[in-house]
């Protein structure tokens, strides 16, 4: 990765505001993390309009950029037509428009920031401050509760393992729900003892997902189609390990079959190197 986008991808923390209580990335500093001319952003967005509905993106005037900019004593920057704020799932729309190499990576750092700073907020509820929670709502005091939040806590922490011991039943499935919500389109499953149990919790789940397995049962898959159309079936003996990839970005490595998860103590854990989400990925479907 460049050196500028490496030293812009450390601060995603502070790129982050609150507008009408919608978490937003602005136009300009996603052109810095990218490292292309913000009317690259802008053209993205024109050239794609099916891509982005209102509800992923807004448009703020000059005055009203230059006021957040203000807040963290950054440059003000300047611009006749106002500027862009994406929310996550434009951000996340944005990567799949701009794919290169640096592309890739900060996509994955932004989501990943997005994500620690939900689910911050969300397991530390009960012990946090009520001056913290009162921060969600304050839309100019968004930077200083992001910088606050982060130095009271670890998020390298959050959301990255977890270990689960015997009848942690519920635990286990709260986290796999929680996995799979984080998906904006796509989930991989791949996980040679898929069946019954496995169907009966993404049966529901409304986004493409793909089972892949060495174990699948004909009579059960085409039982499921007839109701149920959110899943392709595909098999392949390569995998011994249970992985989970989500929109072909993140991965996860899983060490039970989901159909057991809490029976027994076992683990899962977040794979950090694109590399390796690219390769499983290439192996399914090149």
């Amino acid at each position: 990765m460049n050196e500028i986008a490496e030293k812009d991808v450390i601060n995603i923390e502070n790129m982050i505001y609150e507008i009408d209580g919608k978490e937003v990335m602005l136009d300009t500093d996603l052109a810095k993390l990218y490292n292309v001319e913000t009317k690259r952003i802008n053209e993205a967005v024109k050239n794609n309009p099916e891509k982005f509905p209102d509800r992923y993106l807004f448009r703020i005037t000059d005055k009203e950029y230059n006021s957040l900019k203000s807040k963290i004593s950054t440059s003000k920057g300047g611009s006749r037509k106002g500027h862009t704020a994406f929310v996550e799932q434009g951000v996340y729309m944005l990567a799949t428009i701009l794919k290169s190499d640096v592309a890739t990576e900060v996509s994955i750092r932004i989501m990943d920031t997005f994500v620690k700073m939900r689910h911050y907020l969300n397991y530390n509820r009960d012990f946090l401050p009520r001056k913290y929670l009162l921060l969600e709502e304050k839309v100019d005091n968004n930077t200083k509760r992001i910088d606050e939040l982060f130095d009271r806590f670890n998020p390298k922490d959050i959301v990255k393992d977890y270990l689960f011991f015997d009848d942690d039943f519920y635990d286990a499935y709260s986290v796999i729900m929680d996995i799979f919500n984080r998906a904006y389109e796509e989930i991989i499953i791949i996980d040679n003892y898929a069946g019954k149990e496995l169907l009966d919790i993404i049966k529901d789940i409304n986004k493409k997902i793909i089972i892949v397995s060495s174990n699948l049962d004909e009579k059960l898959i085409k039982k499921y189609n007839k109701q149920y159309k959110n899943v392709e079936f595909i098999y392949n003996d390569t995998f011994h390990d249970r992985f989970i990839i989500l929109d072909r970005y993140i991965l996860y490595s899983c060490g039970s079959s989901l159909k057991d998860v809490g029976k027994k103590c076992f683990g899962i854990h977040k794979i950090e190197e694109v590399k390796f989400v690219k390769e499983i990925v290439n192996k399914l479907f090149l």
